[in-house]
């Protein structure tokens, strides 16, 4: 007696089920990557945190600088994040900056969510910006001068749950690492408030973004603000890409000291 086979309709009705059920579980499988990806990104976070709060008790109190700009001696360039040597134009070396006090793992400072690449040529990572409206300063030497803004000292802090020191940053030509408040702040003196937007945060974790705060801990923030000087640029970049960029307060309470 023959054995009675499959009919072309009974394996198209198992075939649809089949893509019904990958319909379904496949987006709740790529959000669990990604929370587990936020996971990591928090770690990286907390790391980076930490390692302040190490600078600060080696260096009287003080933040790392957000950057130092020789102009005297370009083929060097430091910033918090990496130290960057150039020789006839051309990458040389890249090693831990000042954060990190000549040594640590760079690859923390890649965060797994972001895709894009770096606003700074050379950084082998990238995906993280750090205060610098109000904790990193940024100093400039020309003609053997120095100017700017030195870095702001833990003893100043009076909100240090409230107060961001590292996030994700994310804009249209990469990770800016230069974290900017919507408004003017303490160490903005020279900073041209048109381009502010820059310095956002990228809400790339399933539309929520991560941010270090100064007490140590690492937090996930869901609101959004964009508000800010040159709005319509923000808003013009957040209506044409899925990964939206914004602030983390409407004012300046998420950045500042107070």
């Amino acid at each position: 007696m023959r054995e009675r086979g499959f009919t072309i309709v009974e394996i198209l009705v198992v075939i649809a089920i089949i893509s019904l059920l990958m319909g379904i579980l496949l987006p709740a499988l790529g959000a669990v990557r990604e929370e587990g990806k936020s996971v990591v990104c928090l770690n990286n976070l907390r790391q980076m945190v930490f390692a302040a709060d190490v600078y600060t008790n080696d260096n009287d109190g003080f933040y790392p600088l957000a950057g130092f700009m020789d102009y005297d001696n370009m083929s060097q360039q430091r910033e918090w994040d990496f130290f960057r040597s150039f020789e006839n134009g051309q990458i040389k070396d890249c090693t831990p900056g000042f954060l990190w006090q000549g040594k640590g793992l760079m690859a923390i400072q890649q965060c797994p969510s972001f895709k894009g690449s770096s606003n700074s040529e050379g950084d082998p990572y990238t995906g993280y910006n750090y205060n610098a409206s109000y904790i990193g300063g940024i100093l400039v030497r020309v003609g053997g001068v120095q100017q700017g803004n030195a870095s702001s000292k833990n003893s100043e802090l009076r909100n240090p749950s409230g107060c961001v020191i590292f996030g994700d940053g994310q804009f249209t030509l990469g990770a800016n690492k230069y974290m900017r408040s919507p408004k003017a702040g303490k160490l903005d003196r020279d900073f041209d408030d048109g381009y502010r937007y820059a310095g956002a945060q990228g809400y790339r974790h399933l539309g929520r973004t991560n941010a270090g705060f100064c007490d140590g801990r690492a937090a996930t923030v869901r609101e959004i603000f964009t508000d800010t000087y040159n709005k319509k640029i923000l808003d013009e970049y957040n209506s044409q890409n899925r990964i939206k960029a914004g602030f983390l307060s409407a004012d300046n309470s998420a950045y500042d000291l107070e």
